[in-house]
C-alpha cells in the first residue's frame, strides 16, 4: 500500500498533498464507560511513499514520546515528504488526563495488552480497536514509541520482534537499526494470531506491517535529552524509508539483548532498588527488597542471571505481579 498524490485520511483527518492536518480520532461511548478522543496529525507529502505510523501515549505517563512527536509535528515540512506520516499524538488519553501508570483509570486495562481491540468492549478495547482500525491498516510501517513508565527508571532500548513472516521480519529488524538505539531485544515470543495479538507493534506484524517498539525516558519526566533521542530515532526511520533524503544513519553495531527476564514482584509493599538502569548484575545479584508497611523485609528479588539492567523500578509502591526489573544479556550477534 502506497500513498499517492490523491487527499489522504485517518478517520476523518484528511490532508491533501503537501499539506499538515491536525484533528481527532473519536472512540464512542461503550455500554458502561464514555468516549474518549484520539488526537492525530497527518502529513501527507507530494510523492508516492511509504506510509508511515509514529504512536505515542499508549501508556499515558511515558511523556518523551509525546513530546517528541509535538516537536516533530511543528518542524516538518510536508512539501519536502515522499509519502505519509501519521502522528499518534496521545493514544491512551484516560491515563494521560489521569496521570497513571500502566493501567487505565476507567477500567483497569493495560492498553498495550488488548489488541486488536473491540468495538462493543470497555474503553481500552475500544481505542485499541479504533486504533487498529484507523492507524494500523492504513500503514506500510509503524514505531510503537515509549518509555520507562512513570515509576521505571529506563536506559534506551527498541524491541525487534522476529515472529513475523521472514520479509516483514527482516523489515522490523531494519527499522530498529534505523531508528539507531544502541540497545536491540530480540523478542520471539509474541503471538502470531492477528486476533490475538496482544500489543499495538505485534497488531501490524500479524498484519504484514513491519513495527517495532522503542523505550526512551522515563520516572514521568520529560528531559531535553530523553526528547532528543527520541527525536533522532524518529529523523533515523524517516530517512531509511525514503520519507526524507536526510537524517542519520543506522547504527553499525548495536549490543542485541538475546536473553531477558522481567523481574515481577511477589509481595506487595515497598521496593528499595540498589542498582541502577544501565549496570551490569550477576547472577543471584539482590537488585532490589520488597518490605512491608512496617519496614519487615518481605522479599529480595535476585538477578536470575548476568546481564544488564534496561529498567528498573524508582518509586516505592509495588504490587504482587508487577514488574520490578528488566535484566538482558547481551550479544553481538542476534541469533
Amino acid at each position: 500500500m502506497d500513498s499517492s498524490l490523491a487527499s489522504f485520511s485517518v478517520g476523518a483527518v484528511t490532508a491533501g498533498p503537501g499539506t499538515s492536518v491536525s484533528g481527532t480520532l473519536d472512540v464512542p461511548a461503550g455500554a458502561k464507560d464514555a468516549g474518549t478522543t484520539i488526537p492525530v496529525t497527518v502529513i501527507h507529502g507530494t510523492a508516492p511513499g511509504p506510509i508511515l505510523a509514529l504512536v505515542a501515549g499508549i501508556h499515558g505517563m511515558e511523556y518523551v514520546p509525546i513530546l517528541a512527536l509535538e516537536h516533530l509535528r511543528a518542524t516538518l515540512d510536508p512539501t519536502t515528504i515522499r509519502g505519509t506520516i501519521i502522528l499518534v499524538h496521545v493514544a491512551n488519553m484516560p491515563s494521560f488526563l489521569g496521570r497513571t501508570i500502566y493501567y487505565s483509570p476507567v477500567d483497569g486495562k493495560n492498553l498495550n495488552r488488548v489488541f486488536p481491540g473491540r468495538s462493543d468492549g470497555t474503553v481500552s478495547d475500544r481505542i485499541a480497536a479504533v486504533l487498529t482500525r484507523d492507524v494500523v491498516s492504513r500503514s506500510t510501517h509503524l514505531v510503537d514509541l515509549h518509555g520507562g513508565d512513570g515509576n521505571e527508571s529506563l536506559r534506551p532500548y527498541a524491541y525487534w520482534i522476529t515472529s513475523g513472516a521472514p520479509p516483514v521480519a527482516e523489515a522490523s529488524r531494519a527499522l530498529a537499526l534505523a531508528f539507531g538505539l544502541d540497545r536491540i531485544v530480540v523478542d520471539r515470543d509474541r503471538p502470531v494470531d492477528p486476533a490475538a495479538s496482544i500489543y499495538l507493534s505485534n497488531t501490524a506484524i500479524t498484519r504484514g506491517i513491519p513495527a517495532i517498539t522503542t523505550e526512551v525516558g522515563g520516572l514521568g519526566r520529560a528531559d531535553a535529552a530523553s526528547i532528543a533521542i527520541a527525536t533522532r530515532g524518529i529523523a533515523g526511520v524517516l530517512r531509511h524509508l525514503g520519507l526524507r533524503p536526510d537524517g542519520p544513519a543506522p547504527i553499525a553495531a548495536p549490543a542485541w539483548i538475546v536473553k531477558d527476564a522481567v523481574l515481577r514482584a511477589h509481595a506487595t509493599g515497598l521496593f528499595h532498588a540498589e542498582v541502577e538502569c544501565g549496570m551490569t548484575v550477576t547472577a543471584g545479584a539482590v537488585i532490589g527488597t520488597i518490605t512491608d508497611f512496617h519496614g519487615r523485609a518481605l522479599e529480595d528479588v535476585r538477578a536470575p542471571f548476568g546481564g544488564e539492567i534496561l529498567y528498573i523500578v524508582r518509586t516505592p509502591p509495588i504490587t504482587a505481579g508487577e514488574p520490578l526489573a528488566m535484566v538482558g544479556v547481551t550479544s553481538s550477534e542476534p541469533a
